[in-house]
C-alpha cells in the first residue's frame, strides 16, 4: 500500500464491466444513494462518496464508467481510465476490480489490462449466487494465489461480505502478477483470452445445469418476429396504467388543493395577499403537482422493467432498426433515459463509441417525450378528451397518451436520418454488452429511486413553479397607468395581457390565443410551467380550484370567432408544438457541453423550433 499520511484519504477506485455491479457496490461502501442500473450507460460520470474504517483512515472511494477495453475511445470509458490513472490529480491507491462471478472469462479480459497498470488491486467477485445457479463454483483461494492479489466474494444485491471486503481494503495490498500477454505473441487479444482460460481451468470448476429461465425468454423477448410486438405491448399496458392507476391519488390532490385554497381565502384578509396565494402560488402548484402520481407511476414501471433486467434487452431488440437511422443498440438507453429527462439522456450517449452514432442521438434525444411534458400533455388530453371515454377495458386517453410519445420517437428517428444522410462519418460501432439474467425486482430499490425521483421533480418543478406562479400573477394583476404601477381588475389590461397581445399576430396561425402564449413563454424556463402559468391566468377571479379552472380553460369563446378557444384543432396543434419545442434551456447547455460546438446546440433549437411551429400550424389550418 502506498504510504500515505493518516490526513489524506485512501484513493480507492471501482473498475470493472457494465452491469458488473459496481454502483451497487457503490452505495453499500459509502452510503451515497446514486442510481444503480443494469443497462450500460447508467453510470455517465465518475461519482465519488466516503467513509471511514475501523482504523480511522478516511477512504474516498470513486465509482467509475462501466468499460470493456482499457483501448476504447468512447468517451465515458475514457474518463474511467483518467480516473485510474490520475490524470488531473489523486491516482488510484488501490483498485477494487469489479467481477460479475458467472461470466468471469468476459470480466477478466479488462482485469488483465489493469493489471499491468502496476497499481495494487483487489479483485470483487460480484453475484456469486447467479454464478451458483449456473453451475459455477469458483476456487476462490486458488485464483488468489495465481493472481497474487486479495480475491474477496460480495453480494452487492444482498449486502453480503461488504465487512470482509472493508478488512480487505485495510490490510496490505499487492500487484498482479499473473502473466496475461507474452511480447512474442503477435495477437495481443488472443493471448489475453488463453491466458484467462488457463487461469480459469485451474480455478473454476462447472457443473452442467437445465436450460436457465432468463434463456427460455429470451428466446422469446429477443425473437427476430416477436421482440418488437412484446416491447410495444409492454408500453402499452405502461401508459394505460398511468391514466387508470392515478385517477384516485390525482383526485386526492386536487381535493387537498381545492381545500386549502379554500381555507386560505377565509383565512387571509388582506386582499392582495389572498389573491396572490389562492390565484397565484396555490393555483400554479396545483396545476403542476396533480400530476406527480401519473410521473411516479410512469417511474415506477420503468424501474421494475430494468430492475427485471429486461430493460437492457430492449437494446438487443432495437439494435437492427435503429442502425437504418445511423444510431445502434446503445442508442436506446439515452433515448428511453429521454422519457425521464434528457439532460442525463444526452450525458448517457457518451457510452456510444463511434462518433456519428453519438452526435445523431444527441441530436434527437430531446424528440423524445419527457416527464417535463406529462403534465402538459395530460391537462391537454384531459380537456379534449373525457375521462371516461375507452374501448372496453382501454381508456382513450391512455392511448392518446401512448400516441404522443409514439409520435416523438417517429419524428426522432425521421429527424435521425436526416442527420445520417448529411453527416459524414464512415466509422461503425458494434454493440457489445452483457445481459443480466432476469430476475425479481429488488423493491426497496425500486421504491427508493421512485421515491428519489418523485421528490427531485416536486423540489425542482415546485421551485420554479413558485417563483413563475408569483411571477405571472403580479404581470396578470397589475398595469402601467401614467408611469405608475397600479393594480388592475382586469387581467386583459395587465402587463402581461400588453405582452399576450403583443406576440398575438406570431402565434395566431397555430390556433393560440395571447393567454396561450404567456404560457408558452414562461415554459421556456421548463416544458411544465405550461400547466403552472395556465393555471394562474385561468384562476383569476375563480375560487383557486383545480376542478374551476379547467372549467375555465374549456368554456372560454373567442370574442372575435365566437368558436371555443380550446377546440379540437388547437388542443391537437398545441400537443404537436409541446411534442417538438425545444423548450429546456439546460438540455442545450448540456448539448455544448458534451458536443464540445456551440454549432450543435444551435442546429437544435433552430430545427426544433421550425419543427414544432411548422407542425402545429398545419395541424390547426387543416383541422379548423
Amino acid at each position: 500500500m502506498n504510504n500515505k499520511k493518516q490526513i489524506e484519504p485512501l484513493n480507492v477506485v471501482l473498475v470493472g464491466n457494465p452491469n458488473s455491479g459496481k454502483s451497487s457496490l457503490f452505495n453499500l461502501l459509502t452510503g451515497v444513494h446514486q442510481k444503480v442500473s443494469n443497462v450500460t450507460g447508467t453510470t455517465i460520470d465518475k461519482r465519488t462518496g466516503y467513509y471511514t474504517d475501523s482504523k480511522g483512515q478516511k477512504v474516498r472511494v470513486t465509482d467509475t464508467p462501466g468499460m470493456y477495453s482499457l483501448d476504447s475511445e468512447s468517451p465515458d470509458e475514457v474518463i474511467a481510465k483518467g480516473t485510474i490513472v490520475g490524470e488531473g490529480g489523486n491516482k488510484a491507491d488501490l483498485i477494487l476490480y469489479v467481477a460479475d462471478s458467472s461470466n468471469l472469462q468476459r470480466h477478466l479480459y479488462l482485469f488483465s489490462q489493469v493489471a499491468e497498470l502496476g497499481i495494487e488491486t483487489v479483485l470483487v467477485l460480484n453475484m456469486p449466487d447467479q454464478a451458483s445457479k449456473r453451475g459455477i463454483n469458483i476456487d476462490v483461494a486458488r485464483l488468489e494465489s495465481e493472481l497474487g492479489v486479495h480475491v474477496i466474494e460480495v453480494n452487492a444485491r444482498l449486502n453480503e461480505g461488504i465487512t470482509g471486503l472493508k478488512r480487505a481494503i485495510q490490510g496490505p495490498q499487492f500487484k498482479v502478477h499473473y502473466p496475461f500477454t507474452d511480447e512474442s505473441s503477435n495477437d495481443e487479444e488472443i493471448t489475453r483470452y488463453d491466458r484467462i482460460k488457463v487461469l480459469l481451468d485451474k480455478c473454476v470448476q462447472v457443473t452442467p445445469v437445465s436450460t436457465l429461465w432468463t434463456r427460455r425468454i429470451d428466446e422469446i423477448v429477443l425473437h427476430g418476429i416477436w421482440g418488437i410486438p412484446i416491447l410495444l405491448a409492454i408500453l402499452f399496458l405502461t401508459f394505460q396504467s398511468v391514466f387508470k392507476l392515478a385517477e384516485h391519488p390525482m383526485s386526492w390532490i386536487e381535493s387537498g388543493f381545492d381545500l386549502l385554497s379554500s381555507i386560505m381565502q377565509r383565512s387571509i384578509g388582506i386582499p392582495w395577499l389572498n389573491d396572490l396565494v389562492v390565484n397565484g402560488v396555490l393555483a400554479g402548484l396545483s396545476g403542476i403537482l396533480v400530476f406527480l402520481p401519473q410521473i411516479a407511476i410512469l417511474f415506477f414501471f420503468l424501474n421494475v422493467l430494468e430492475e427485471t433486467g429486461y430493460l437492457a434487452r430492449i437494446s438487443f431488440v432495437l439494435d437492427r432498426v435503429l442502425r437504418a437511422f445511423g444510431m445502434n443498440g446503445k442508442s436506446v438507453i439515452p433515448l428511453m433515459s429521454g422519457a425521464a429527462c434528457a439532460i442525463p439522456a444526452v450525458m448517457a450517449a457518451r457510452s456510444i463509441p463511434d462518433w456519428k452514432s453519438r452526435i445523431i442521438t444527441i441530436m434527437v434525444t430531446p424528440l423524445m417525450s419527457c416527464s417535463a411534458r406529462l403534465p402538459v400533455y395530460t391537462l391537454i388530453i384531459g380537456i379534449m378528451i373525457p375521462g371516461e371515454s375507452s374501448i372496453g377495458p382501454i381508456s382513450i386517453q391512455g392511448l392518446a397518451l401512448l400516441g404522443m410519445y409514439f409520435v416523438g420517437t417517429v419524428m426522432s428517428l425521421l429527424v435521425a436520418l436526416i442527420f445520417k444522410w448529411f453527416i459524414k462519418d464512415r466509422s461503425r460501432g458494434y454493440l457489445i454488452q452483457d445481459l443480466p439474467d432476469y430476475r425479481p425486482p429488488r423493491w426497496k430499490s425500486v421504491f427508493l429511486v421512485l421515491f428519489n425521483k418523485s421528490k427531485s421533480f416536486v423540489v425542482e418543478a415546485g421551485k420554479i413553479i413558485f417563483i413563475m406562479s408569483v411571477l405571472v400573477w403580479f404581470l396578470s394583476s397589475f398595469k402601467f397607468d401614467s408611469g405608475k404601477i397600479v393594480q388592475t381588475a382586469s387581467i386583459e389590461n395587465s402587463m402581461i395581457g400588453a405582452l399576450g397581445h403583443f406576440i398575438e399576430p406570431v402565434i395566431t396561425p397555430l390556433g393560440y390565443n395571447w393567454k396561450i402564449g404567456i404560457a408558452i413563454l414562461t415554459s421556456l424556463v421548463a416544458r411544465e410551467v405550461f400547466v403552472g402559468t395556465m393555471a394562474t391566468l385561468y384562476s383569476v377571479g375563480g375560487d383557486g380550484s383545480f376542478a374551476s379552472i379547467k372549467s375555465a380553460m374549456m368554456s372560454e369563446i373567442n370574442p372575435i370567432t365566437g368558436e371555443m378557444v380550446f377546440s379540437t384543432a388547437t388542443l391537437i396543434s398545441l400537443l404537436l408544438f409541446y411534442a417538438f419545442a425545444m423548450q429546456c434551456f439546460s438540455t442545450l447547455a448540456v448539448v455544448y457541453k458534451e458536443t464540445g460546438k456551440i454549432k450543435w446546440p444551435l442546429i437544435q433549437l433552430a430545427y426544433m423550433t421550425a419543427l414544432a411551429y411548422i407542425s402545429s400550424m398545419l395541424a390547426f389550418q387543416l383541422l379548423a
